[in-house]
């Protein structure tokens, strides 16, 4: 679908585009006209669920479309095809008829994400049967493509489901998308966007080291001389952080796209004829403002010495700590799927496709609740197949040890010989001012080493992702982009899921703080437990570097869980963290800290300025 979108006229966008700009009545009127015949094959599907295979082949290629039904589309596009003179008019025609609707329906809010993927999926599966035909005809036409885009995951990121999503989108609006994949160093999006010809960039990155791998892109497009726009996204970017450590770096443009919603919009000011300088001055005006703003903001840090003085206390007396039931390390391998789905956190899974409203009242929300029960039912049936099938494979390993604070350190013993240490975690300490004057650190969870009483600390490492990396590629090869995506999304959220489940299990069985907890699942979801399970990379356990050490404490890469050179972990579908169990404990932020304590931590970590840099530069309050 991505080549032969090289062939369509992106002028067959503009009468959605004026819609959509309030400039064409002409173009609203002719949309209104295909609503009102969807609207009547809706009325006759009632009675007929057939009922739109009685309009005219182009308007059933349309509908299709829409309602992203594969169903008939060969049969459908062949009569298409003998009508038209050539078959590359049976995409430039109905086929992208229908494809301007899902564009216009999705920037209005009548669609949402799932549905735009099922059209791409209708699309890929119409154009793969027109292919042979359109070669054969050797049709040699110009290329009028919307755009061509470079994607990628930078170095050391696996996660690309967002950038996925948006691939999905985008080249469902006529742009050719090139996806160089996940962990893609700098030096290759470089070539592969001066091989192409590229008319943008656009990078994506989950964890706070891929911020930096962004920053170094944008400075390494300045200092090459690129002309061409680079787009920012994923979980961890935002406006700001563009703004203040990207934008500088690069003099030709970057911008900062929140969701697939506005990626189309950005991407065709950005490769218009005319206005593109002068969206990208507004864009650079907006973040000159925001570096100002940023700037005059008071972000009063206290001292490390008086944070310290001001840290939690919590009484850690034999009396106030249980006694693991177990101690040492255990693995969990091959998992039944069929007991983690139903930890499942729906709400995130709907929220993945930008449905975002609470479960289970998304079901019945009069935005969403038809759409959200078409793909509640759809993640059930994939579900199935991954427990019937054997997809994916769901392994754990965790571990409970005697431990200590010592300062902002925590030490883990060998629960064999209590004198022998295993391993040093690093904590960060709050330092940002607030009217509590308390500030939290990890280590303050445990029983200081000065006090003579034993403590316990306990680490885990999950994975449900083993298995759905290549079977979402199978699908995605099959042009089922749609599946494709759904696999990843549940394999995440059976990752979460299983930490949930183990989180469970250690409270009240392994460890046994919590024997008497019997909370509902929406309780466990509102954390509404005893103890914590703060992961690495998360707001109280910024630094990912210190991964390594968990691993090595319980032999992580030995239920095929491996870190990158970033500390992600691979496959993406996996969780690691500590568990804490003080019932003071609870979740807060590292939001910033100075030069003292990063040089500070720096003496206790003993990795070099340049990598914890990379790790911690979010957090960082120094220039």
């Amino acid at each position: 679908m991505i080549q032969i979108y090289d062939e369509i006229d992106p002028e067959l966008l503009d009468k959605v585009e004026a819609v959509v700009l309030n400039k064409s009545n002409t173009a609203a009127e002719e949309l209104l006209e295909y609503a009102e015949k969807f609207k009547g094959i809706e009325t006759a599907q009632s009675e007929n669920k057939l009922a739109w295979r009685t309009a005219d082949c182009h308007e059933r290629l349309k509908y299709a479309l829409v309602k992203g039904v594969t169903d008939f589309i060969e049969e459908d596009v062949e009569e298409a095809r003998k009508n038209c003179d050539r078959s590359l008019d049976v995409i430039e025609g109905p086929l992208m008829d229908g494809m301007k609707l899902v564009g216009d329906l999705f920037g209005e809010g009548k669609m949402f994400l799932p549905q735009v993927v099922k059209s791409a999926r209708v699309m890929k599966k119409a154009v793969s049967f027109l292919l042979p035909y359109i070669e054969a005809e050797k049709a040699g036409n110009k290329s009028s493509r919307a755009g061509k885009i470079i994607f990628a995951t930078v170095k050391g990121d696996v996660h690309d489901i967002g950038k996925n999503i948006v691939a999905v989108v985008l080249a469902c609006n006529n742009f050719e998308v090139i996806d160089l994949g996940v962990m893609v160093p700098c030096e290759k999006i470089l070539q592969a966007a001066q091989r192409e010809k590229a008319d943008i960039i656009a990078v994506s990155g989950l964890i706070t080291p891929s911020l930096e791998e962004m920053a170094h892109l944008a400075e390494e497009m300045e200092r090459a001389g690129f002309i061409i726009p680079l787009l920012i996204g994923g979980a961890t970017t935002s406006k700001v952080h563009t703004a203040i450590k990207i934008a500088p770096k690069y003099s030709k443009g970057v911008v900062y796209v929140p969701d697939a919603s506005k990626a189309v919009e950005v991407a065709r000011k950005l490769v218009a004829p005319t206005g593109k300088d002068k969206y990208l001055a507004e864009i650079n005006e907006e973040y000159q403002q925001v570096r100002e703003t940023y700037a005059g903001v008071n972000r009063k840090l206290v001292s490390l010495a008086e944070a310290r003085n001001h840290r939690l206390q919590i009484n850690r007396s034999k009396a106030n700590i249980t006694a693991p039931n177990f101690l040492g390390i255990k693995k969990l391998e091959n998992f039944h799927i069929a007991e983690l789905r139903k930890f499942i956190n729906w709400t995130f899974f709907f929220a993945a496709w930008d449905m975002r409203a609470a479960y289970p009242k998304i079901m019945e929300d009069p935005k969403y609740g038809a759409e959200a029960n078409k793909l509640f039912a759809d993640a059930h049936k994939m579900l199935d197949t991954f427990e019937k099938e054997h997809i994916l494979t769901a392994n754990a390993v965790f571990g409970i040890f005697p431990a200590n604070s010592s300062d902002d350190d925590i030490e883990v013993y060998d629960p064999l010989d209590n004198n022998r240490l295993l391993t040093t975690f690093n904590m960060l300490r709050q330092q940002v001012a607030g009217q509590a004057n308390e500030y939290r650190c990890l280590a303050d969870y445990l029983a200081p080493k000065t006090s003579g009483v034993k403590d316990y600390i306990g680490g885990f490492i999950i994975t449900a992702g083993i298995g759905a990396h290549d079977y979402s590629a199978a699908l995605k090869a099959k042009g089922d982009d749609y599946s494709a995506l759904m696999v990843k999304l549940l394999a995440d959220r059976l990752a979460e899921a299983f930490a949930e489940l183990l989180h469970q299990r250690v409270r009240k069985v392994y460890w046994g703080y919590a024997e008497e907890e019997n909370l509902s699942i929406e309780d466990l979801f509102k954390g509404e437990c005893t103890g914590i399970r703060p992961a690495f990379g998360y707001p109280s356990l910024r630094d990912h570097t210190e991964k390594e050490k968990l691993f090595e404490l319980l032999n992580g890469y030995g239920i095929g869980v491996s870190l990158t050179e970033s500390f992600m972990m691979e496959p993406a579908a996996s969780v690691c963290g500590l568990y804490f169990s003080a019932k003071e404990a609870k979740y807060f932020n590292i939001n910033k800290i100075d030069r003292e304590q990063f040089v500070d931590y720096l003496k206790r970590n003993g990795r070099t300025s340049d990598e914890l840099t990379k790790s911690l530069g979010s957090v960082l309050h120094f220039n």
